[in-house]
Parts: C-alpha cells; sequence; structure tokens
C-alpha cells in the first residue's frame, strides 16, 4: 500500500472555516484528517501539497517513522502551521490503517478502556443565572449533557477595578450555584485574558468555594514557571495546555507541577501519535487529560478514539452540531428543540452526537467511524474568520 495523492478541502462550520484532508491510497483506501485552522486557515493549503513529496509512495501504516520523518525535515521545531499540517496528515494515515484491518482506531492504541467518552459544551454570552439554568436544562433535555463551560467574567476586566471583576464573577457563580441542578458541573475558561498570575489567582480563589469544574487557560502559556506559581496559590483545579505545541512543552508544564488537566488539541500538537505520548507523560505525573477540541465533527470523530483509549482521560470538549434549537458558542435558543438533527459542519454525514453526555463508541464500523460527503466538501464558499482582540480605554489591545 502508497500513498498516492492528497485531497484539501476549505470548508466551513458556520461562521469557522475548516481545513480537511483525504489521502488517497493506491489500494483505493482513503484516510480523513482535519487541521486547526484558526487563522491563518489558507496558508495550509500550500503547505500540505509541499508536506505531500515527502510521503508520496510511502506506505502510510508506517505511522511512527513517517511522522519523524516530517519533523526531521522542518530542522527547527515547526510551529503552528507546520504541526496543524502534519497533525491532519497523522489523522489521514491512522484512518487507512485501521480501515486496511476493518477496525476502529481505538483497537489500534491498545483497544477502548471506556464504552463512551463524556463530554461538556460551552455557553459563552454570560447570561444571567436563569438563563444559563435554562440553557443548560435544555441541552440536558436534548443530549443529556451534566456538564458546561462558560466565561468567568460578568463585566470588562479592562473598564472596573480588578477588585469589582472578581467580585461580580464569584457573586455569578454563586447565584448560578443556586440556580441550577446540583449534579450539573460547571467550568470557567479565562481565555488567557489575564497578564498578571496574581489577579489569576485572586480570581480563581473566589470562584473556589463553588466547586468549578476547571479553571481554565487564566494567562499566557509561554512561561511555564509562572504556571507553577499560578497553580500552587489556587484553591481549585487548574486546566490549561490547548496552546501547547508538543510533548516537550507539555513536559516542561508537568516538570513545574503547573496544571491538575492538561488539554492539548489532536489538531495543533502533531495529531494522534503525539497526543497518545502526550497522555502518557501526563499519566507518569497522575495529571488527567481533557483535550481541547473546538474544531468540527471530524475532529470530534478523531478525538473519541483517542479518549476512548487513555486511561487518565477526563473528559472531552464538544461543539454542539448548529441547528434551530441551539447555536453552540451562542448561547441562543429556540423553543424548538433539535434532538437528533444537525447543521453547521455538514462535511461529516453522521456526526457524533451525545447520549445522555457521552459520545457512544462505534465497534462495528472501520477507521474514524464517520462517513464523509465528498459531494459537499470543496463547493463551499471560503469563510473569513478573525479573532476578536479587545480595545482597552487607552487606545491599547489587550489579551483575546
Amino acid at each position: 500500500m502508497k500513498i498516492d495523492r492528497l485531497r484539501v478541502y476549505m470548508s466551513r462550520d458556520k461562521d469557522r472555516p475548516r481545513v480537511v484532508v483525504a489521502m488517497d491510497t493506491d489500494d483505493g483506501i482513503t484516510g480523513w484528517g482535519e487541521c486547526y485552522n484558526h487563522g491563518p486557515d489558507l496558508a495550509l493549503l500550500p503547505l500540505l501539497e509541499y508536506l505531500l513529496t515527502f510521503l508520496k509512495g510511502q506506505d502510510p501504516r508506517r505511522i511512527g517513522h513517517l511522522i519523524h520523518y516530517l519533523m526531521q525535515q522542518t530542522r527547527f521545531p515547526p510551529g503552528a502551521l507546520g504541526l496543524a499540517a502534519i497533525s491532519a496528515l497523522d489523522h489521514c494515515m491512522w484512518d487507512i490503517s485501521a480501515k486496511a484491518l476493518g477496525v476502529p482506531v481505538y483497537m489500534l492504541l491498545g483497544g477502548n478502556v471506556r464504552d463512551r467518552v463524556k463530554v461538556y459544551a460551552g455557553i459563552y454570552t454570560a447570561p444571567d443565572p436563569g438563563a444559563a439554568r435554562d440553557q443548560m436544562d435544555a441541552l440536558q433535555a436534548d443530549w443529556g449533557l451534566t456538564a458546561f463551560k462558560l466565561s468567568p467574567y460578568r463585566i470588562d476586566m479592562h473598564r472596573h477595578r480588578w477588585g469589582e471583576v472578581v467580585r461580580a464573577s464569584a457573586e455569578y457563580f454563586r447565584q448560578l450555584r443556586e440556580t441550577v441542578r446540583s449534579d450539573y458541573e460547571i467550568a470557567f475558561d479565562a481565555h488567557a485574558k489575564i497578564f498578571e498570575p496574581t489577579q489569576a489567582i485572586q480570581l480563581g480563589n473566589a470562584l473556589a468555594p463553588y466547586d468549578p469544574l476547571f479553571f481554565e487557560e487564566p494567562i499566557r502559556p509561554e512561561n511555564f514557571e509562572a504556571w507553577g506559581e499560578l497553580k500552587r496559590g489556587l484553591q481549585c483545579t487548574l486546566a490549561t495546555g490547548e496552546s501547547l505545541y508538543s510533548r516537550f512543552e507539555v513536559l516542561r508544564l508537568l516538570q513545574v507541577r503547573g496544571a491538575d488537566i492538561i488539554q492539548p488539541d489532536i489538531c495543533v500538537v502533531g495529531g494522534l501519535l503525539e497526543m497518545c505520548k502526550i497522555a502518557a507523560l501526563a499519566e507518569a505525573h497522575f495529571v488527567t487529560i481533557a483535550p481541547h477540541n473546538p474544531m468540527g465533527p471530524l475532529a470530534t470523530a478523531i478525538n473519541v478514539h483517542f479518549s476512548a483509549a487513555q486511561t487518565n482521560f477526563r473528559i472531552l470538549e464538544y461543539r454542539l452540531p448548529h441547528g434551530p434549537g441551539y447555536a453552540f458558542g451562542t448561547g441562543e435558543s429556540s423553543d424548538t428543540p433539535r434532538a437528533g438533527s444537525h447543521e453547521g459542519a455538514r462535511y461529516v454525514r453522521d456526526p457524533y452526537l451525545p447520549k445522555d453526555g457521552y459520545l457512544e463508541l462505534r465497534p462495528d464500523r472501520p477507521g474514524w467511524g464517520v462517513e464523509m460527503d465528498e459531494d459537499l466538501l470543496g463547493t463551499e464558499d471560503y469563510i473569513h474568520w478573525e479573532r476578536k482582540v479587545p480595545i482597552k480605554p487607552d487606545g491599547s489591545t489587550g489579551y483575546a
């Protein structure tokens, strides 16, 4: 079996672009992968075409050999674009390898240690406690979800005294706990907007009495020692890792004891092979793993197989399908539940959908266990996405 060609598609998931890759072999097997592409997405297409020159004619089942070879070609450690592209190629090769044997990918990872994968959904419009309860209850009724993630910020952190920002966040979480079901798990994502570790500690400890599932990425990722300082000062569970590029960066974070939960992205770090190495490092440090997964339904399928095989897996971020019932990421809801319908990223015909708050494995389906809509791919208009950067009162920009 030899790699014959790549087909790279620019697709979309409502308001977000998606880069989807197909790898075809001379045996007629196609593997599928997804890149992390939240800017710059268009730069991935020529990069993938270039990387094919190193892979064409190679046996795609030699995943470890080929990924190591691609890493060696960069001479210096590859950055965001290089690793995003290599991630998708890695995904494709795992899909091909499993399909060639007629088994799910997780069977190539030692088999599944669980029968289903727990997920959580984000609600990011900072609703009042009553509105948040209604959204959570609706998601629980439709999908069985009992775990959610919100923003901790209630007021503009750049236009109010920091003590007021902290007080408002703590008061909101208190009201939320008194309003929603007691079994709901609630995490807070600070989106690396805080510059000073001391302020991050103040905010996290203000939330701590109300039992957050985790406090996610309050500061930037570059200074690992600062993360060690942050964790030592916190009284709640600290999660981070979506901005880290490889097991070497994750190892530095673990060495300074900078997190209770790590959140690497399977479309960022170089793919499934690297994710498994990261999970092993975390397990040796008694740290659990909750993969960052804001991408499309193909990335979710890949994460399901990874999560199914990891003993230290905690929970998976899940981007709910768009539809008339809910729009994930906007907090919008309607009076008509979607039940099993899905819209948005339509390039996967049969996405993994939650049942009782979990994604069920598909043991009778080889590879990633999903069917791609090849008639749709390549027909959609490109959609530009740009990160929103806050502007401070003095005209400077804040972290986003």
